[in-house]
């Protein structure tokens, strides 16, 4: 717990850990003999990313490496800052460098995915040189949003959203700050569940509770109040970064998997962070074409017409019509034997050369073309036995045989399948 008393403080700043060993969570790179308690055991600060959610301690971390080693703590933020704030941060280190203490420099760069590639080129020789230690804190991919060569000088840490206990040990800590009445367990459960991982969010939402009841006098949080004073709890949730597309990933595993709940809920959890519904009908019409095809072609009509009757209706009413989508498609019969065949085909066409059409398949409309043979014995299914011409051949000449569409024994694709072993076993006895 911090030692600070400083009443003006903000309960985050106040709660900040002064030591690793007030670090909650992170264990899996804090804990004896993990990796990063080991660099800072090492007496030898090294740079690194800082990869995680908001509010898990990504800066809190890098204060701590600074004091670990006695160093120069420089903060530039990328969202305001640019090439000057990384030129001034050059200057501070290489005087704390050559003055009379011969101070380390540690420039920590929030957010640094919002640098550009040339900004983040900044660093590198100073990175190279040794003139300070770099440490970037980002809550998107490093591997998408920081430059390969960057990133090749720096260890990736992943820090995780803190668990319910981590949470439960925070509120514990700033009630002994005396800042908060007694607090109901059922309303501290709520309180856990809105700040839903984010350490900085809950304590932000404790003293905004603190002042509240400072006001009204009250001599406990109850989860009625809690309730009155939080209104309506929304879930954290990044509508274009990381999370995001992690989320419609399990979506769609669990549409792909047959798992109905899973995919309910993980459909809900998208709303209700405020994904927008239109966006998930186009993913339910990409998933009925890609995971279910032919095994059940009313999927795709089930899902255009779900995101048609959004379209009618909005929201709320019309999620519901995208909530039977959902479910429809997770039990539904799955193939991806077109999506298959169609990436086949288009691998093949690629790679193969421009095949002519064969005359007997070619279009003839004028007097010329049908003398050069255009359209020259072909074969009209409709007037063949059963519509189908046995043993007629439809590739470019010279082309070998191709079975691009092999449908799979689920679903409609089972008729389908004995359909083309039917039609296959005529072309050879014509033949």
């Amino acid at each position: 717990m911090a030692t600070s008393t400083n009443k003006h403080q903000p309960l985050a700043e106040l709660l900040r850990p002064r030591t690793l060993g007030q670090v909650i969570g992170q264990q899996h790179v804090l804990g004896e003999g993990m990796a990063l308690r080991l660099a800072f055991e090492s007496g030898q600060p090294h740079s690194c990313i800082l990869w995680g959610p908001p509010g898990v301690g990504k800066t809190t971390i890098a204060r701590l490496m600074a004091d670990a080693f006695d160093a120069q703590f420089i903060t530039i933020s990328a969202v305001l800052g640019g090439i000057k704030e990384i030129r001034e941060a050059v200057d501070q280190a290489i005087l704390a460098r050559d003055g009379l203490e011969q101070r380390r420099t540690i420039v920590f760069v929030d957010e640094v995915h919002r640098f550009n590639k040339s900004q983040q080129d900044a660093f590198l020789p100073h990175v190279e040189s040794g003139l300070f230690t770099f440490i970037g804190a980002t809550t998107e991919n490093p591997s998408f949003e920081v430059n390969s060569a960057l990133l090749s000088r720096a260890a990736v840490y992943v820090l995780q959203p803190l668990d319910t206990s981590s949470l439960k040990e925070i509120v514990e800590r700033a009630q002994m700050q005396q800042t908060l009445p007694a607090i109901e367990s059922i309303a501290i459960d709520r309180l856990i569940a809105y700040a839903d991982g984010d350490a900085r969010r809950l304590l932000n939402t404790l003293e905004t509770l603190g002042v509240a009841a400072r006001q009204e006098q009250m001599t406990d949080i109850t989860d009625a109040w809690l309730l009155k004073v939080l209104g309506e709890r929304m879930r954290r949730y990044d509508k274009g970064g990381e999370q995001f597309y992690d989320t419609i990933s399990a979506l769609h595993k669990s549409v792909r998997g047959s798992d109905p709940n899973a995919a309910l809920y993980w459909f809900t959890r998208m709303l209700d962070g405020g994904a927008e519904p239109r966006y998930l009908a186009r993913r339910f019409i990409r998933m009925a074409v890609e995971d279910i095809g032919l095994a059940d072609p009313r999927a795709l009509r089930m899902a255009l017409d779900a995101a048609d009757v959004y379209e009618r209706l909005g929201s709320p009413e019309g999620e519901l019509a995208l909530a039977e989508c959902v479910v429809y498609l997770a039990v539904a019969p799955k193939s991806n034997a077109v999506y298959k065949a169609f990436n086949e085909a288009k691998a093949f066409v690629k790679k193969d050369g421009t095949r002519p059409v064969p005359l007997h398949l070619r279009n003839a409309p004028t007097k010329l073309m049908k003398e050069l043979d255009y359209g020259k014995g072909y074969r009209y299914a409709h007037d063949e036995e059963g519509g189908f011409a046995a043993g007629e051949r439809y590739l470019p000449e010279g082309m070998p045989e191709t079975e691009f569409y092999r449908p799979v024994e689920r679903g409609l694709e089972i008729r389908i399948a004995e359909k083309l072993r039917d039609l296959k076993a005529r072309n050879q006895k014509k033949s």
